[in-house]
C-alpha cells in the first residue's frame, strides 16, 4: 500500500463508503504479509516512496512468484531483479501481464500507473556493450520508479570523440549514472564536465587485473573529480534508486518553498 491509497481509504472512511471494519480488514496487512519464508513489505512504499523490490538471484521462481503476488494483490507494482530466463519463464506463466527483459534480467508487472517523479532528466551514460546488462538493470528499474532518462551507450575513453558529440544531453540533465568497467575512468571524465551529481557504477568488465570490477570500483572511488557517488560493482539497480532519492528530495523541496 502507497500513500495515495491508504489517504483514499482514510477518505472513503471518513465519507461514509468504507465500513470501519473493511477499513481494519485492509489496513491488518500492513506493515508486512508474513509467507512463512518471507515477510513481504507493503509499509515500504509509505516509507520510502517505492514499493518493495525483489531480487531474484537466491530465490526459487516459486518464492519469486508468490511475493509478486502478494504485492500485486495490493495494487502495488511489481520490479524483480537478478532473474535469469529459466525462473522469468516461470514468472510470466504464472503471473498474468509480467513481463521479462532478458537484457536488463528483470520482470516487472504494472498495477498502476507510473506516475512521473520530476520533470528533470537522468542522463544514463554507460561505457561500452559489454556494459549493457547492467545499464539495463538500471534502465528498467528508472522507468519502473518514475524517472525520465536518455540513453547514451556506448561512449567509453576509448573513443571520447563519441562522449562529447552528447555532451548537451550530459548538459541537460539534472543526475548523471555513469557505468564502465575496466579502469573506469568515464566517470571522471564526466565529473569534470558538469555540476551535477554523478553515480558511478563500476562493471566486472575487463581483463586479468581488473579484477571483476575491483579496478574500475577503486579508480572511480579515487576519482580526481570530486564528489561522485560510487556504488556497489555491477549494481545498476543501487544507482537508479541513488537517482531517485535525490530526484525525490529535489521534489519535496520545491513544494515546500512558497
Amino acid at each position: 500500500m502507497d500513500e495515495a491509497r491508504l489517504k483514499d481509504l482514510l477518505a472513503r472512511v471518513r465519507a461514509g463508503g468504507t465500513p470501519i471494519e473493511d477499513a481494519l480488514t485492509e489496513l491488518r496487512q500492513l506493515p508486512f504479509a508474513d509467507l512463512g519464508f518471507a515477510h513481504v513489505d507493503h509499509h515500504r512504499a509509505i516509507r520510502q516512496g517505492v514499493p518493495e523490490v525483489i531480487l531474484g538471484e537466491g530465490k526459487t521462481a516459486a518464492q519469486i512468484v508468490a511475493i509478486a503476488k502478494e504485492l500485486a494483490r495490493t495494487g502495488q507494482n511489481v520490479l524483480v531483479t537478478r532473474v535469469d530466463d529459466a525462473k522469468a519463464a516461470v514468472v510470466v506463466s504464472e503471473i498474468e501481464g509480467m513481463k521479462h527483459s532478458p537484457m536488463a534480467r528483470t520482470c516487472t508487472l504494472e498495477r498502476s500507473p507510473i506516475v512521473p517523479l520530476s520533470d528533470t532528466k537522468v542522463a544514463l551514460v554507460s561505457a561500452g556493450t559489454s556494459d549493457l546488462p547492467v545499464a539495463e538493470e538500471c534502465a528498467e528499474t528508472m522507468r519502473m520508479l518514475g524517472v525520465t532518462f536518455d540513453r547514451i551507450f556506448d561512449v567509453g575513453v576509448a573513443g571520447l570523440h563519441r562522449l562529447l558529440h552528447k555532451r548537451p544531453l550530459l548538459e541537460e540533465a539534472g543526475v548523471i549514472i555513469v557505468i564502465a568497467g575496466m579502469e573506469g575512468a568515464l566517470s571522471s571524465v564526466v565529473g569534470g564536465l558538469v555540476d551535477v551529481p554523478v553515480i558511478a557504477v563500476p562493471t566486472s568488465v575487463g581483463y586479468g587485473a581488473a579484477f571483476h570490477g575491483l579496478a574500475a570500483m577503486l579508480g572511480m572511488l579515487t576519482s580526481c573529480a570530486s564528489g561522485i557517488t560510487v556504488v556497489n560493482i555491477d549494481n545498476g539497480f543501487g544507482a537508479a534508486f541513488a537517482a531517485v532519492r535525490i530526484l525525490r528530495a529535489r521534489a519535496r523541496a520545491a513544494r515546500s518553498t512558497p
